[in-house]
């Protein structure tokens, strides 16, 4: 994507790792009216709190530890996002070219999804699990074959199947140290991804674009969090990193990861425009999709792990939906989280 190293570049103008309160936000909430009100970023601030809370297992009090060893891992953590060097970075799917023409093309045919489906053996074996997953499949009859996902999912069904297809395998757990994080970060992912898909298609734009760009901070997750494993196993410092040190990783570098994601698999120009204006939304820029999908995905996965979240009213308050909007787009998250039928963790 023309233009993007010198972006990656820009983000690591200033020397060494950035203070915490000049960290980008996961949650970026704008208004059209006025700017963000100090109630409002509380909120945001407690909901990020309680998510990283969830999905590093962590009290709050282990989150706010210090850890002596931060800025000096954390230094060599960027200069690998800035050098393009990390080494946990997902590489391309082979067959992603392909299915992104056919996903982009509005006219594409469920036969040419199977054929390029039916191509790689292992996406075929992948797609079908998550096309029998509570998460997705629509009924209780197992779905046996591509064409029958195809026939049974709809072509708009099928097409984030696929998304997560071919994100699933990079988000499984390596080892039973990573297992849980792994699970709910995969379990959040979807929730994201599927509230920005409704709200895209309430504003019509582009679903599927949307939910593959709400399941890249999931992958960033787990990708900066193996990155920091790595790095501290081969340094000097030779520990285990702390909650609290994975958690300064994960707030810091989520959306430049996200971009180095999106440029690795060379996905389009509009893909990293989501990511930019979901990261750095212009003063009276409409919120996007993924913005509001993302504070809605993740008050849903806390809410259905009975971990602490944000009261209803106040979650409203802070999207761009109206209430009948709002009610709509939960009730899918509702059905997609409680049809996973499996024990909170």
């Amino acid at each position: 994507m023309p233009g993007f190293i010198s972006w990656i570049s820009g983000l690591f103008s200033a020397a060494g790792p950035k203070p915490q309160g000049a960290e980008p936000r996961l949650f970026n909430p704008v208004t059209d009216d006025a700017p963000t009100t100090e109630q409002d970023a509380q909120l945001i601030q407690n909901l990020e709190n309680h998510l990283f809370c969830w999905l590093l297992d962590s009290p709050p009090s282990a989150l706010k530890a210090g850890v002596p060893s931060l800025d000096a891992i954390l230094s060599q953590l960027e200069t690998r996002l800035h050098d393009q060097t990390l080494e946990e970075l997902p590489r391309q799917p082979l067959t992603l070219p392909k299915l992104m023409r056919a996903l982009s093309d509005e006219s594409s045919d469920r036969h040419r999804l199977t054929d390029i489906i039916l191509s790689d053996p292992a996406l075929t074996d992948q797609l079908l699990q998550i096309a029998n997953s509570p998460y997705f499949r629509p009924g209780d009859q197992p779905i046996e074959s591509v064409d029958q996902a195809v026939f049974v999912l709809g072509i708009d069904g099928i097409r984030n199947v696929i998304s997560a297809a071919v994100m699933r395998p990079m988000m499984v757990a390596r080892n039973s140290r990573e297992a849980l994080f792994a699970q709910r970060v995969w379990r959040w992912g979807l929730a994201c991804a599927r509230s920005a898909e409704l709200i895209a298609r309430i504003q019509g734009q582009d679903t599927s674009a949307h939910f593959i760009v709400g399941l890249l901070p999931a992958l960033s997750y787990i990708t900066l969090r193996r990155e920091i494993h790595r790095i501290c196993r081969i340094s000097r410092y030779g520990i285990e990193p702390e909650p609290a040190l994975i958690r300064h990783a994960l707030a810091r570098y989520q959306w430049t990861t996200s971009q180095l994601v999106a440029n690795e698999w060379n996905l389009p120009p509009k893909y990293h425009a989501y990511l930019l204006a979901a990261e750095r939304p212009a003063p009276g820029q409409v919120h996007t999709p993924l913005n509001d999908g993302m504070i809605i995905g993740t008050r849903e996965a806390l809410r259905h792990a009975h971990q602490r979240n944000m009261a209803e009213e106040k979650l409203l308050s802070l999207v761009r939906l109206d209430e009948e909007q709002f009610v709509r787009v939960r009730k899918a998250l509702i059905q997609m989280l409680d049809g996973g039928n499996q024990p909170h963790s």
